[in-house]
C-alpha cells in the first residue's frame, strides 16, 4: 500500500525514525489531491500554502527533539469547523464570504498535537442531508462509484480519507453524519458519548463561537484504521476549557476487555420501522460470525433492548425540536399550523416529524424525562452486554438524489421504496440516549460498494467499542483503497 494510504500511527513511526519528513508527506498529499480530487470533490477549501509552512515547522520541532501525538501528520477538517483565515459557510451561499477570527477548539487541539491541516472538506447545505452537496462547492462523489453519494454530512471527510487525502479527519454527528459517510466510503469513524468532546467553533455562520450545551450533536474522529480513530479521540476528548476555566484531561475508562473471546455482544439486524437491505444484513452477519469464531458471547435477542419504535419516535421529536429552534419565524409558524390538527395524546413515529418542531418547553422536558428512562434501560442492557452490533443505514451508498426535499425522497431497499428519512432510525439508536458508536467497514456489497456496521457501547465507555473495532479489524479486515 502506498504511503498515501498508510495509517497515522505508521506515519508517526516513520517520522520518528527519520524515514520521511512532514514536508514530504504533505507534498505527497497535496499532489494526490491536485491529481485526483477533481473527480471526487472532497477538499472544497484547500489550505496548501499554510500546510507547507506547518509541515516545515513540524520537521523543525522534531529536529529540536519534540514529539507530539500527531506531529507532522497531514489531516483534513470538515468545512463546518471554524479555521481562522478560511471561510466557514456550512454550504450556505449567503455566508460564502464569512471568515471566522479564530480556530474551533478541535482545530486548535489538532494543531497543538502537531497535525498539518491540508484544508476543509465538503458538506451539505446546513449539514442537513445524508449527501454532501451545496451551491457553493458542488457535489462530493463516492470514491468507489462517482454516481453515488459519499454520505453526509461529513461526506467530504470520508471521501478524502478513502481517496488517500491525508491520514485523519474530524467531522460531526447528529443523525449519522460521521457514521453514514464512513459506512458509504469504507472507513472508520467514532461518534463519541454526548458531552465527551468539546464542540465550540463548530457552529453555523455567523453565530459566535461560544461554549454552548447543545443536544444530540457531537463532534468526532474519522480515519482508515480503528487504532487511528482511537488515537484521534485522545486528541479531541475533554470538555471546553472556557466552560471549566482551566484545561482538563478527561480519563476515559479502559476498554472492558482486551480479547475478542471476552466480549458479550448483542447483534441486531432488524428494525420494525424499516427493512434492512440484503447487503447490510450480510455485513452484520459477517461481523456476528467473526465474533462467534473469536469466542465472543453473541446473542441475537434480549428483553433488555429498549423499545425500538418508542426510541425512534423520541429521537425524531428531539431532533426536530432542536433543529426548529433556529428556523425563521415564518417557517416556524407554518409548522405550528401543520401540527395544530394532531391529537396531543397520540405519539406515533409518522407524526413525530410534525410534533417535535413545535414542542413547548414543557413538552421537551417531558420528552427528556422519557429519554432518561431509555438511558436507564441501556445501562441495564450494558450490565449484561459490552456492545451492540447493528446497521448504520439499510443500504450501501445510494445514487445522487438532489431533486427533492428529504420529505419527498425515497430509498430503494432491495427493490422496495421506503420514505428516505425513515433510515435515520438506525443513527438515532445511539444518538438519542447519547451513547458512543464506532462505524467499521464490514465487507462489500455484490456491486463492490463498501458496507459498514456500527458498534454501540456504554455511555462514557468509548474505549470499549473502539477496542472491539480494532479486534474485528484484525479478524475480518478493514479499509481497502478503492480501485
Amino acid at each position: 500500500m502506498e504511503r498515501s494510504f498508510q495509517s497515522a500511527e505508521d506515519l508517526a513511526t516513520a517520522l520518528r525514525a527519520g524515514e520521511v519528513t512532514s514536508v514530504e508527506l504533505t507534498d505527497e498529499a497535496i499532489a494526490r489531491i491536485e491529481r485526483d480530487d477533481n473527480a471526487i470533490n472532497s477538499v472544497c477549501v484547500p489550505d496548501f500554502d499554510r500546510a507547507r509552512v506547518a509541515a516545515r515547522g513540524a520537521d523543525q520541532a522534531r529536529a529540536r527533539g519534540e514529539d507530539r501525538l500527531l506531529l507532522g501528520i497531514p489531516v483534513t477538517v470538515k468545512e463546518s469547523y471554524n479555521i481562522a483565515g478560511l471561510p466557514t459557510t456550512w454550504g450556505m451561499p449567503l455566508h460564502r464570504n464569512y471568515m471566522p477570527a479564530e480556530d474551533a477548539v478541535q482545530v486548535a487541539r489538532l494543531k497543538a498535537a502537531g497535525a498539518v491541516v491540508l484544508g476543509k472538506t465538503n458538506v451539505p447545505f446546513m449539514l442537513q442531508d445524508l449527501q454532501s452537496f451545496n451551491a457553493i462547492y458542488g457535489t462530493t462523489n463516492n470514491p468507489w462509484d462517482h454516481d453515488r453519494t459519499a454520505g453526509g454530512s461529513s461526506g467530504g471527510s470520508a471521501a478524502a480519507l478513502a481517496s488517500g487525502f491525508g491520514a485523519l479527519s474530524i467531522g460531526s454527528d447528529m443523525a449519522g453524519s460521521l457514521r453514514t459517510p464512513a459506512h458509504f466510503c469504507g472507513i472508520y469513524a467514532h461518534k463519541p458519548t454526548l458531552g465527551l468532546v468539546a464542540d465550540r467553533g463548530m457552529v453555523p455562520p455567523p453565530a459566535p463561537a461560544l461554549p454552548a450545551v447543545g443536544d444530540l450533536a457531537v463532534v468526532g474522529p474519522m480515519a482508515r484504521t480503528a487504532r487511528d480513530v482511537a488515537l484521534l479521540l485522545d486528541v479531541m476528548a475533554g470538555p471546553d476549557p472556557l466552560t471549566l476555566g482551566v484545561a482538563f484531561d478527561l480519563a476515559l475508562p479502559p476498554a472492558r476487555h482486551a480479547r475478542l473471546c471476552d466480549f458479550r455482544v448483542l447483534v441486531l439486524d432488524e428494525h420494525p420501522l424499516i427493512a434492512t437491505g440484503s447487503a447490510v444484513r450480510a455485513a452484520v452477519d459477517r461481523v456476528a460470525d467473526a465474533l462467534v469464531d473469536g469466542g465472543a458471547t453473541v446473542q441475537r435477542h434480549s428483553p433488555l433492548l429498549p423499545d425500538l419504535v418508542e426510541a425512534a419516535t423520541l429521537y425524531i421529536e428531539l431532533l426536530t425540536s432542536y433543529a426548529a429552534a433556529s428556523y425563521p419565524v415564518e417557517k416556524y409558524e407554518q409548522l405550528r399550523t401543520d401540527a395544530a390538527g394532531l391529537n396531543p395524546d397520540e405519539r406515533e413515529f409518522d407524526t413525530a416529524w410534525l410534533r417535535g418542531p413545535v414542542f413547548s418547553h414543557r413538552d421537551w422536558i417531558e420528552a427528556n424525562n422519557r429519554r432518561e428512562l431509555h438511558r436507564h434501560r441501556w445501562r441495564q442492557l450494558f450490565a449484561q452486554f459490552d456492545a451492540l452490533v447493528c446497521p448504520i443505514t439499510p443500504t450501501p451508498a445510494f445514487p445522487h438524489d438532489h431533486e427533492l426535499t428529504l420529505a419527498e425522497r425515497h430509498i430503494d431497499i432491495d427493490g422496495v421504496e421506503y420514505p428516505f428519512a425513515d433510515q435515520f432510525v438506525w443513527a438515532g439508536l445511539a444518538t438519542m440516549p447519547g451513547l458512543p458508536a464506532t462505524a467499521i467497514p464490514a465487507g462489500r456489497s455484490p456491486e463492490g460498494l463498501p458496507v459498514g456496521v456500527q458498534l454501540i457501547g456504554p455511555m462514557f465507555e468509548d474505549r470499549t467499542p473502539l477496542r472491539l473495532a480494532e479486534l474485528l479489524e484484525q479478524s475480518i479486515g478493514g479499509f481497502h483503497p478503492p480501485k
